[in-house]
């Protein structure tokens, strides 16, 4: 290891030294393992675990008397092993492996030793094409590993990852989602955290299984075309007294004063100033991408690196922006083809722009403001609509200041938030309807698309992470309906690089009519470099009549409408062509309803 580089957070490979790793022999089995820690407060450390009885086995000062060595030539992968580290007053703590590659379920605490050359993956073809898609569809789906689907009713049945993939890829392939977006895989303790309160940063969650496990699931992905997006979190992570807090003795990972270290979720922040913190955050985001052949991270909580505990008032942590920058870059230059995505709520500018020209070097920054002013437009009466019709164009006025993702995440349908569908005005007959329109909406908007699971199905609870999704929704015609819409928009948005390849290209956009307040009336144009998408919305709860005025149009074909009879509306699905005569035409549009019209040119 590069040990300079350790310390003044440069590297990105501190956990093939750091860790448990097994020693070979010439012949390549395994001949006992290798313990390394670093701990420079500790005044010594033993290794326990399965191989010597939980007996103390002390760890000897090595480098530079901050890092700990203890070799095994009993250890095995699939044992279990903690670090027993004794502050300097004497006092000790059980601690499991900060660059462990495997943990136990909770309630248990100790790290497994893993053997990561054990699988081989079989992806090549598709780690040679894959690409960050900002020219193509990136249509994604979010999950909660443990919830899609489950074996049974008990708190802790979950499929594993390998049964999740015979699961899972059908689903997501039927569906018309290329992507797969996983809530955090890291280890930790609380369930009700999701992952975002972590223990293990380089230790999958035993909930589903091993590593070579995960690494199936992911290959099975591959061979599928479906590329995966893990969930990272490089702010903060678990209090529990057995992970990263007070590692040593003294507050290693963590800022030791609690106006800045301690976050708003009770967890502990990373203290981005020290090296020895970079680079093990750059080095487990990393691991994901080299040893699970991840095909992207999703930043977790950005604005609280930014700003101080998220908060512009308090100013810009540079410590921490000089952190994102250098891991972002480092990632991509390794990686050049994987997906960095932020979820930030800031208007700090440059999000997405590249490093050198003085951003952070993301890919996409989640436009959250699009999905808060969205929303609450359709929660609004048809009455108060147009009062409120300029929050469905102002994202188009800030939109090309970064490259968007447009999200409806797991946030947005729990803690009383209600689900999207829950969250359209009126009463159950009335939110279907809207719910298409606003789909078709999100789907003609310039940005990439997330989706969390459940969305798809018109889902009316919201998301419990111990219960499975309400699959019996299906028995129900609207729901199913429903469905049916959504699979067919996911399709239609993969199929029609007028929707996508010009995402980020201000000829890809024009607004046709954006001034139709008492209408509740939008239309506009999608563009790719063959083709042209007329999308047209009435959002009130009366039929309107819609000009479209144009001088290079000659005739629009309707390709795709919200009110189709398969989907719950009364029309039948059938092309309708409409001509354009001295530069203008009418026509009619249901009330909470959407249309996709062909171009056809002069």
């Amino acid at each position: 290891m590069d040990f300079y580089g350790f310390y003044t957070g440069k590297i990105f490979d501190a956990h093939k030294y750091l860790g448990a790793h097994i020693n070979r022999g010439k012949n390549g089995k395994a001949q006992g393992v290798v313990f390394r820690t670093f701990a420079p407060s500790a005044s010594r450390i033993s290794v326990i675990g399965e191989f010597n009885g939980w007996t103390e086995s002390p760890m000897e000062k090595v480098h530079d008397g901050n890092f700990w060595e203890f070799i095994s030539e009993e250890a095995e992968p699939g044992m279990m092993y903690k670090y027993r580290i004794y502050d300097r007053a004497g006092h000790w703590i059980d601690h499991c492996d900060p660059y462990g590659y495997g943990m136990e379920l909770r309630p248990n605490t100790a790290s497994i030793i893993r053997d990561m050359d054990a699988y081989q993956f079989q992806d090549d073809k598709w780690m040679k094409k894959r690409s960050d898609h900002k020219e193509l569809p990136l249509n994604i789906y979010e999950l909660h590993f443990g919830s899609f689907k489950k074996p049974s009713d008990e708190p802790d049945a979950w499929y594993d990852y390998e049964e999740m993939a015979d699961i899972l890829i059908p689903y997501l392939k039927e569906n018309g989602y290329n992507y797969l977006e996983i809530m955090p895989l890291s280890e930790y303790p609380c369930d009700e955290s999701w992952g975002y309160q972590g223990t293990g940063f380089f230790s999958p969650t035993s909930r589903y299984g091993t590593a070579d496990q995960l690494k199936a699931f992911v290959d099975a992905c591959h061979k599928n075309e479906i590329g995966i997006i893990l969930d990272f979190v490089p702010v903060h992570f678990a209090v529990d007294d057995y992970a990263l807090a007070n590692y040593d003795g003294t507050a290693l990972y963590e800022y030791p004063h609690s106006d800045v270290g301690d976050s708003e979720w009770g967890s502990r922040n990373f203290m981005h100033s020290r090296g020895e913190v970079r680079s093990f955050l750059q080095s487990a985001a990393e691991y994901w991408l080299s040893e699970y052949h991840m095909d992207g991270l999703r930043m977790d909580a950005i604005s609280r690196a930014i700003y101080w505990q998220g908060m512009p008032e308090r100013g810009v942590n540079s410590n921490a922006v000089e952190f994102l920058r250098y891991m972002n870059q480092g990632l991509k230059e390794r990686h050049p083809s994987v997906i960095l995505a932020a979820e930030d709520s800031t208007s700090f500018p440059g999000v997405t722009k590249s490093v050198k020209e003085g951003g952070l070097g993301f890919d996409y920054k989640w436009d959250m403001g699009w999905m808060n002013d969205t929303l609450d437009y359709f929660r609004t009466a048809p009455e108060y609509r147009t009062r409120d019709y300029h929050k469905l164009t102002f994202s188009m006025a800030y939109y090309y200041d970064e490259r968007y993702l447009l999200p409806l995440s797991h946030d947005e349908v729990v803690h009383g938030k209600a689900t999207i569908l829950q969250k359209m005005y009126g009463d159950y007959e009335q939110k279907f309807p809207q719910a298409r329109a606003f789909y078709m909406y999100m789907y003609a908007h310039p940005g990439k698309k997330l989706n969390f699971m459940g969305n798809e199905l018109g889902h009316f609870r919201e998301w419990d992470e111990k219960r499975e999704l309400d699959w019996n929704l299906l028995d129900y015609p609207a729901h199913q309906d429903f469905h049916r819409f959504m699979k067919d928009l996911n399709r239609f948005y993969l199929e029609h690089p007028a929707l996508s390849e010009m995402d980020y290209d201000t000829k890809g956009f024009e607004w046709l009519e954006c001034h139709a307040e008492e209408k509740c009336v939008y239309v506009f144009e999608r563009r790719s470099e063959k083709e042209r998408i007329v999308a047209v919305f009435n959002f009130s709860d009366e039929e309107q009549e819609i000009e479209i005025r144009s001088k290079d149009i000659k005739e629009l074909k309707k390709v795709f409408s919200s009110e189709y009879i398969g989907y719950g509306g009364a029309e039948e699905k059938e092309s309708k062509g409409v001509k354009i005569k001295k530069d203008s035409c009418s026509f009619r549009l249901k009330p909470f309803s959407a249309e996709y019209y062909d171009v056809r040119g002069l």
